[in-house]
């Protein structure tokens, strides 16, 4: 899967780069709360979640860029959905939401028609329905996430409402069990540097790739790169607030906001491919702990 990843960003001019996995709060995710804190040197420092900020940066010298690497969440649940430690693939480049959702779809077509190529005899073996892989081809399906609270209104769901992990379930059954986008979420619960819409400041121009049997496996945006609004965003963020009572600040941000601050980049997207749900699509699998030789989380001793 990955070796189909690398194809694509290959064939349309992605570099590859290396990015760092001791990070400060730059390296997070939405969530504060789930970060591994590492004593580095006596300071305060995290293992990375993710690498978008530190690839963003990049986009206005080498257009389009790529990293693969680990993620770690601190998730205290031990069950089908959830790991300590996974790989994330992620992409940043110059250009705007359509064309995101265009590599996305490429990227996982690329990685379903890699397997189904060079891994035919282990789908057999595992009992994968092939016929199932071989119709995953583009344009997937979009909704917005509008649409997908209206499909779930017999469930309680609210607009506002973080969809959950049943949710997703449902959305893909109802939209035919096949990838499923869920486009233009709520500003408030998103990412602070999701690019506020133009039409309607209370969205973002987001996208979050729905799978049969994982649910969310990809979290993509376009990018906020002016810097007066990501100061603001940031400031206002959920994220910025559990940071400061885990005692971090705005310095924990310094080195990103200040090249906004002096260079405010040009627009471009990106997005966060979670192979492990994209393997349990693949495999036709319930349990997250089948992608992986070694699963991680909180009972493992690995």
């Amino acid at each position: 899967m990955l070796s189909g990843a690398r194809s694509y960003f290959e064939a349309n001019g992605f570099s590859e780069i290396l990015v760092p996995h001791i990070t400060r709060a730059t390296g997070a995710c939405e969530n504060i709360a789930t970060m591994f804190e590492v004593n580095f040197f006596d300071e305060r420092r995290y293992l990375a979640q993710t690498g978008q900020l530190y690839l963003e940066v990049l986009t206005p010298y080498l257009g389009k860029v790529w990293a693969a690497g680990p993620s770690f969440r601190a998730e205290p649940d031990v069950d089908d959905r959830h790991l300590v430690e996974f790989t994330l693939v992620e992409i940043e480049f110059k250009g705007g939401f359509d064309e995101l959702l265009g590599h996305i779809e490429g990227t996982i077509t690329s990685m379903v028609d890699k397997v189904l190529k060079t891994r035919g005899e282990d789908l057999e073996l595992l009992r994968v329905d092939k016929e199932r892989l071989r119709e995953v081809r583009a344009p997937f399906r979009r909704i917005t996430y509008t649409d997908a609270v209206d499909v779930l209104a017999g469930s309680g769901v609210k607009w506002g409402d973080d969809l959950k992990s049943a949710h997703e379930k449902h959305l893909t059954h109802y939209y035919g069990g096949k990838p499923l986008f869920i486009t233009h979420y709520p500003k408030a619960i998103k990412f602070f540097n999701m690019k506020e819409n133009d039409a309607n400041p209370n969205i973002v121009d987001s996208a979050d790739l729905i799978l049969p049997f994982s649910g969310e496996a990809v979290g993509a945006a376009e990018r906020e790169h002016q810097y007066d609004r990501l100061v603001s965003r940031l400031l206002d963020s959920s994220m910025y607030r559990l940071l400061k009572e885990r005692g971090g600040s705005l310095e924990d941000f310094a080195w990103f906001l200040d090249f906004y601050k002096e260079n405010e980049g040009c627009k471009h997207s990106g997005c966060g491919i979670g192979m492990n749900r994209v393997t349990q699509f693949v495999l036709g699998s319930a349990d997250i702990r089948a992608t992986t030789t070694w699963p991680m989380n909180r009972e493992s001793n690995v």
